[in-house]
């Protein structure tokens, strides 16, 4: 069998990077089990999706290198969820409640009075056809539960090891609500079902969820996927992550000029025991996944690691790789300030550095004149700066800070930057003289 992993978001608001953490984790070990990935949008929730949303989803994916092999919208497939749940309907597992949310909530508070724990008691098992009946005819309309088999549901999930759920203590799960909209639970393990989905790999906030689950695989017949749950990722100070409140939108982060690779390089090993390393594909992410080395503990996702990790990438990236992204780039400016950068659109202030016209800082006017008349002849090479400022030493008595600072600050308007026996060629002869003289150029 194929193996055959899916990432099922619904568009009801930009993806973040908990979200693309999981996405990521699915991706890699699809690829490296030679495996498919499929991309499903989970619409059922009409109201709140868009296409927006949902164009939003594959423009962030695509843009990380996360690539598909397989797509599905849920709200193109409600004839199959509406068969599988008449299906169940006809096998007792799916049975109608007319309880209101209040009385819901009243039978919990009581429960919970009691030391008992808040499970939906079953009630509506006990109600005769005519009771039934009579409460639709009053206008109600019931929500529809699963039955659970009251039974410990195992599995061997690839990241926590043997978990075991006894289902008697939850309730069973509502899968239809009052006005016959779905909930998760019924479309996904159709679709997993139908697509032949083999592994499901997500948050450990689903565990729970999965015992449930397991058991609705079996009443429809199919077999349960290999189930991995990773431990969640939260914000640097432990917080929680919020799709619709937009916390670390990739797009948010995509605008903000940071590297796709970046964003993958990290969020691949957060959570787990290997190192954070500044790799430039996602050949090495595939090949380095290992589920034994993922850890119980949440992952936290930090900001300034983005940076700093996205900053090495930048400094590895080929010429061919930025050359559309940055205006008047040459290869030879890149080699030269590329190991300055933290991010690629810093380029462009480099750029005009090289190119102009730029303000000259001569607050040494003396000095400055002296070290210009000194100045060698064409051509200029990186040795022009060391033979410049050795021939300017000579004559002023000036070393250190003292003599490498005014120059600086005459050739490029700035006290810092890549090395000036870099920059020095680039600028040229012509430029050179005319700032040293105070020109803007």
């Amino acid at each position: 069998m194929t193996t055959r992993l899916r990432f099922a978001p619904s568009p009801t608001g930009n993806l973040h990077v908990g979200n693309i953490r999981t996405a990521l984790i699915n991706y890699l070990f699809a690829r490296q089990q030679g495996g498919e990935f499929m991309l499903r949008m989970d619409d059922t929730d009409i109201a709140r999706s868009t296409d927006e949303y949902a164009t939003g989803i594959e423009e962030d994916l695509r843009w990380l290198g996360l690539h598909w092999d397989l797509f599905a919208k849920q709200s193109a497939r409600f004839d199959a969820y509406h068969a599988a749940a008449e299906s169940l309907k006809a096998s007792g597992r799916l049975y109608p409640c007319y309880e209101t949310p209040e009385e819901l909530e009243l039978k919990r508070k009581v429960q919970l009075s009691r030391g008992l724990p808040p499970v939906y008691d079953r009630e509506a098992l006990n109600l005769t056809d005519a009771e039934r009946a009579a409460l639709e005819t009053d206008g109600k309309r019931p929500h529809w539960r699963f039955k659970l088999t009251h039974e410990h549901v195992v599995w061997d999930d690839l990241v926590r090891g043997e978990v075991s759920v006894d289902t008697a203590s939850v309730s069973d799960p509502i899968l239809i609500r009052e006005d016959g909209s779905l909930l998760y639970t019924l479309p996904s393990v159709v679709d997993d079902i139908e697509f032949g989905i083999t592994h499901v790999v997500r948050g450990e906030d689903h565990v729970t969820n999965t015992a449930a689950q397991v058991q609705v695989f079996r009443a429809l017949g199919g077999t349960p996927p290999t189930f991995a749950h990773h431990a969640l990722l939260t914000g640097k100070g432990g917080e929680g992550l919020s799709k619709r409140l937009g916390s670390l939108s990739i797009r948010d982060l995509r605008a903000d000029g940071l590297e796709p690779m970046a964003i993958n390089a990290l969020l691949a090993r957060l959570g787990t025991s290997d190192p954070v390393e500044p790799f430039i594909d996602l050949e090495p992410l595939i090949g380095g996944l290992d589920f034994s080395r993922f850890g119980r503990a949440a992952a936290k996702f930090d900001p300034d690691e983005l940076a700093a990790i996205n900053a090495k990438i930048v400094h590895q990236l080929p010429f061919e790789a930025v050359s559309e992204r940055v205006a008047g780039l040459t290869p030879d400016i890149w080699q030269a300030v590329r190991g300055n950068l933290e991010k690629v659109s810093d380029t462009n202030a480099w750029v005009t550095v090289v190119t102009g016209p730029i303000e000259p800082v001569r607050e040494d006017f003396d000095f400055v004149e002296q070290a210009a008349s000194l100045l060698p002849d064409a051509p200029w090479d990186e040795a022009t700066w060391g033979a410049w400022t050795k021939a300017v030493k000579e004559a002023t008595g000036r070393k250190g800070r003292e003599l490498f600072l005014p120059l600086r600050q005459a050739l490029t308007g700035l006290e810092h930057g890549p090395e000036m026996k870099l920059m020095l060629p680039l600028i040229g002869p012509d430029r050179a003289r005319a700032r040293l003289a105070g020109e803007v150029a």
